[in-house]
């Protein structure tokens, strides 16, 4: 049954099925009607993010808190039957936990991730380590309107298409959770049909609170004065659901702020392997943070998972430095945030000659690329006629006043004369 034909039943039947909801995210359409036809039946329906520990058996978790107490328990056999995964959306009938149980039971399962568990959909769904990954071919675009003038920057200088592993490296202070709700708000609004996710790891309650109110996508988060491995469980959970829902053929998008932060968490939460590289760092602990960096990617049977990660440089730590190193040239998009921009309070704060993207051919028409090529020969040979004297931000002011001249990138592009006076 299609989600139109799911709504068609719900108007029919009288049942609300959350109007405002993304019409192509069938749990919010059909969980109400699930749950109507279960009172009418004067039964227990349970929801909640399946997590499968280690022994096989699993838990359906609450997506809206960390209690656990109102978990409900799966079992192996129904594990293997319907072939659930860590991160699916389950929904069925429940019991109430028998002498001695903590639990509720699921008994019936009834809905995996908006489907029927016996559905072709179910049974056939690909698995997301064996689909096959290609370059990006499709762009993001940021732009919104005149501003804001990073939205513009990064869709002609690194723009982002739909499977990047994208790269912000950023000393302190210079604007990177800023930046990333700008991206954020720049993909809700020109693709909606993309999922996003946003992972808060190690962060500032304050920022927590401020990017739950500022994006409309999922936000996991974990602040700082929680401990390190409610850091690495957050991160999974975000990444888990987003494979999940890759499978189904979505486009994706996960915000990691930071990747810094997640990498010593994992060194501190990881069993030494009793090496050490340089500030301490476990190589163990190296291997989570990649797998979640590496999971990005552009798949040629059907969906695609894009990550655009936060990375930490210039904080007087070797350990920062080395997680720094470690994940440089693994990314397919690199952008760039310069302290002597950020500390003169220009905004973007981006480095121009040291951001781009990889294959950028692949998402930038013929037009925008010759007018990006010949933006790039003109600031590289600014950059090799200046002194370490000479101001750093004049040739960054001087693009963004011509942006703000102009109402849109198309506009910008056209313009060749204002930076040759």
């Amino acid at each position: 049954m299609s989600v139109d034909e799911v709504v068609k039943f719900a108007e029919k039947s009288g049942v609300s099925y959350l109007p405002d909801a993304d019409m192509g995210d069938r749990v919010n359409v059909v969980l109400p009607v699930l749950s109507h036809f279960a009172q009418e039946e004067d039964l227990l329906l349970g929801f909640g993010i399946l997590d499968i520990l280690s022994d096989g058996y699993g838990f359906l978790r609450n997506p809206d808190t960390e209690d656990n107490k109102d978990d409900i328990y799966v079992s192996q056999s129904q594990v293997r039957r319907f072939s659930l995964r860590k991160g699916d959306k389950v929904a069925g009938q429940v019991r109430q936990p028998k002498e001695k149980e903590r639990y509720y039971g699921l008994t019936k399962v009834e809905m995996v991730n908006g489907y029927d568990p016996e559905s072709s959909q179910m049974k056939q769904r690909p698995n997301f380590e064996k689909l096959t990954p290609i370059y990006p071919n499709e762009r993001l675009t940021l732009e919104t309107g005149n501003k804001p003038f990073s939205s513009r920057l990064i869709d002609i200088f690194s723009p982002i298409g739909k499977g990047q592993r994208a790269l912000i490296v950023a000393p302190p202070k210079a604007g990177k959770t800023i930046l990333l709700k700008e991206i954020a708000r720049g993909i809700s609004e020109n693709h909606p049909e993309v999922e996003l996710f946003v992972a808060l790891i190690g962060e500032r309650p304050e920022e927590v609170t401020d990017m739950v109110r500022s994006v409309s996508g999922k936000v996991f988060s974990s602040t700082f004065d929680e401990p390190v491995e409610d850091h690495c469980k957050t991160a999974e959970r975000s990444m888990v659901e987003a494979k999940r829902a890759v499978e189904s053929g979505k486009d994706v998008v996960v915000l990691l702020d930071s990747l810094t932060r997640l990498a010593r968490a994992h060194n501190l939460n990881t069993q030494s392997s009793g090496r050490t590289l340089s500030g301490g760092m476990d190589p163990l602990a190296l291997y989570p943070p990649k797998q979640f960096f590496g999971a990005a990617r552009n798949f040629e049977e059907l969906g695609s998972l894009t990550i655009i990660a936060t990375c930490l440089v210039d904080t007087g730590s070797r350990l920062d430095d080395l997680i720094y190193e470690e994940f440089k040239g693994t990314g397919n998009m690199e952008l760039h945030l310069d302290r002597r921009l950020s500390e003169q309070r220009v905004w973007p704060a981006i480095e121009i000659s040291k951001s781009g993207t990889r294959n950028e051919a692949n998402l930038l028409d013929e037009f925008t690329m010759k007018q990006v090529t010949l933006l790039r020969r003109m600031i590289a040979l600014s950059n090799s006629h200046s002194d370490a004297s000479s101001d750093p931000t004049a040739l960054t002011q001087k693009i963004l006043n011509a942006m703000g001249k102009t109402p849109s990138n198309k506009e910008f592009l056209k313009v060749e004369s204002w930076i040759k006076d």
